[in-house]
Formats: C-alpha cells, sequence, structure tokens
C-alpha cells in the first residue's frame, strides 16, 4: 500500500507541476520541468539530508517514466479543457498528503530523532512546492503566505509519529495521517482557513 501512496503522491505533483506551468503560460519543456521538480525534489533533499546514496529516483526507471507520462496527459488534456481554478491546489493537496508521510516513514527508517522526523517530513512535503513556485515566479511561494500549508504537512507527520509510537498498524497510521494533511489543506483552499500574518504592533 505505501508504495502505491508513494506512486500516487509523486503523480500528483508531477501532474500539479505542469498546472503550474500552464497558469504561467509556459511551453511544453516548462510543463515538463516543473512535472519533475515538484515531483522529486522533496525527497532529493531528503536523501541528501540523510546521506542515503544512490538518490532513489536514479535507481527507479518507473518513477521517472510515471512522472514524464502524466506530465504529458496532463499537458494534452489542458490543450482540450479547462480546469476549475483551485485544480491545481486540490491536485497539490493530494501530493503534499502522501509525500509528506512518506518523509516520515524514510525518516522513521533512518532512525533520526522524532524532531528530525517532523522536519524531514514536512521538507519532503513542501520542497517541490516551494522550487515549482519560484520557478512560475510566484513570490513569496506559497508555503510562506498565511496559507495552512507546512502547517498541514507537520500536523501530518506528528500525527504519524504519534500513531507510531501507540503501535498503530502502519496502513492504518499512514491512512490516517495523509488524510488530516489532505483534510486540513482542503479546509484552507475552500474554506478559508489560514494563519495570522505577521503585523507591526500599534499604540
Amino acid at each position: 500500500m505505501l508504495h502505491a501512496l508513494y506512486l500516487l503522491g509523486i503523480a500528483a505533483f508531477a501532474a500539479s507541476g505542469v498546472l503550474a506551468a500552464h497558469r504561467a503560460n509556459m511551453d511544453p519543456f516548462g510543463g515538463f520541468a516543473l512535472a519533475f521538480a515538484a515531483a522529486i525534489s522533496g525527497g532529493t533533499l531528503r536523501d541528501l539530508v540523510l546521506d542515503r546514496h544512490p538518490l532513489y529516483w536514479t535507481r527507479d526507471w518507473l518513477l521517472l517514466v510515471l512522472i514524464a507520462s502524466v506530465a504529458a496527459l496532463t499537458m494534452f488534456y489542458l490543450r482540450r479543457r479547462s480546469l476549475p481554478q483551485r485544480t491545481l491546489m486540490v491536485v497539490d493537496a493530494v501530493g503534499l498528503a502522501v509525500v509528506t508521510v512518506i518523509g516520515a516513514r524514510a525518516a522513521l527508517d533512518a532512525h533520526v530523532t522524532p524532531v528530525a522526523v517532523l522536519i524531514l517530513a514536512v521538507v519532503t512535503g513542501v520542497t517541490g512546492e516551494v522550487i515549482r513556485d519560484v520557478l512560475c515566479g510566484e513570490f513569496p511561494p506559497l508555503l510562506l503566505r498565511e496559507e495552512v500549508y507546512a502547517t498541514a504537512a507537520l500536523a501530518g507527520a506528528a500525527a504519524y509519529l504519534g500513531l507510531h509510537w501507540a503501535g498503530v498498524p502502519d496502513t492504518l497510521n499512514t491512512a490516517a495521517s495523509a488524510s488530516l494533511v489532505f483534510a486540513l489543506r482542503l479546509a484552507a483552499v475552500f474554506g478559508d482557513l489560514h494563519l495570522p500574518r505577521l503585523q507591526r504592533a500599534t499604540g
């Protein structure tokens, strides 16, 4: 189940990269570039921090084929139909939910400290989005706005860690923690859930 969810998360981030490129009026090369950047950046940074070599995507041809295929199919679809404005955020929420949990699992397998598990899970989840937004010229990236994004990833990572300590089976833990991240992101997208902005004190 974990590997299937992993592929789902990668596919969702690849599609979100193409959707972002489409919104930024990029050409097909830009679409492929953003698909790969969004899909593999978080895991790459995590593996570099954990000193895991070779990098995971250099050994997995299926993963690279999946990213390229999803990117091509998404571009093909967008040439014929338009998508609702919030589609990018919903697709991205799927990727964030799944990849965050994958990052937490990888960090636990590396036997790092609990705080490091949380940090690496969030890094795995949000790095692709940051690079995608920067390449699209969106400043500040979604991560640094008042949107509940990294906060949702942190909540999911904490839930995964807590349920792991409680002895919850990994399949149930993965589903519950990923669902929490996804639900928080949907609440932010559709329910106007956001963090307060930093403001200068008055008076």
